[in-house]
C-alpha cells in the first residue's frame, strides 16, 4: 500500500486535493467533528481538563474555540486528548483499506505529530496567500485569532515544502489539480 500524506497551509485546499485522488481518504478534521458529536469518553476527558469551557454534549465547537483562545496551554490539552483517539481511528482506517493500492492521509498535523513513515509520499499543496485569505474569510465562523493559534503549533511551510516529494499548485481550478495528480500518480505507480 502506498500512503500519500497531504501537507500545506490552513485553507490551501488540502482536503479538496485529497478527495481528487480518487482513493480512500482519512480526513482527520472530519473524524474530530465526529468525535465531538458522538464520543462521550472524549467529552468527559475534555470536561475534566477544561471544566470552565466544556459544558455540553455533543461538544460545541464554540466551547472548544473559547478554551483555545483563553489560554495557549488549552490547545495542547485538547490536542493531547483528541489526537490519541484520531491516531486509533487512523489505524482502523489503514487496516480496513490494507488491500488498497493507495490511500490518502489528510491530517493537518501529520509531520508535527510524527504520524507519517519514511516511505510515505508527501505532497505539498501550494496556494497563493491572497486566495487562501479569501477562502478563509468565506468560512463560516472564521476566527483570525484561532487561526493564528493553530499556525503556532504547525511547522513552517518552508519546512513542509522541503520534506515533500511533490508539490501541487492549487489555483482552485479542477483541471490544474487533476493534471497535477495525474503527473504524480504516473511517477509513483
Amino acid at each position: 500500500m502506498i500512503k500519500i500524506g497531504i501537507l500545506g497551509d490552513i485553507g490551501s485546499g488540502k482536503s479538496y486535493v485529497a478527495k481528487q485522488f480518487g482513493f480512500p481518504v482519512f480526513d482527520a478534521d472530519h473524524e474530530v467533528g465526529k468525535l465531538y458529536k458522538r464520543n462521550k469518553k472524549i467529552f468527559f476527558k475534555l470536561k475534566k481538563v477544561l471544566p470552565e469551557y466544556i459544558y455540553s454534549f455533543p461538544i460545541n465547537k464554540s466551547e472548544v474555540s473559547n478554551a483555545i483562545l483563553a489560554n495557549d496551554n488549552n490547545l495542547n490539552k485538547i490536542v493531547k486528548i483528541v489526537h490519541f483517539e484520531i491516531r486509533k481511528k487512523m489505524i482502523l482506517f489503514l487496516k480496513k483499506n490494507r488491500k488498497k493500492k493507495i490511500i490518502i492521509l489528510d491530517i493537518p498535523l501529520l509531520l508535527e505529530n510524527k504520524i507519517n513513515n519514511k516511505e510515505d509520499i508527501l505532497i505539498f499543496v501550494k496556494s497563493k496567500k491572497i486566495e487562501i485569505s479569501k477562502r478563509l474569510k468565506r468560512r463560516k465562523n472564521f476566527n483570525y485569532k484561532l487561526f493564528n493559534k493553530f499556525k503556532k503549533i504547525q511547522f513552517p511551510l518552508d519546512y513542509k515544502k522541503k520534506k515533500s516529494h511533490f508539490i501541487i499548485k492549487n489555483d482552485f481550478t479542477k483541471n490544474s489539480i487533476k493534471n497535477g495528480i495525474k503527473d504524480i500518480l504516473n511517477k509513483i505507480k
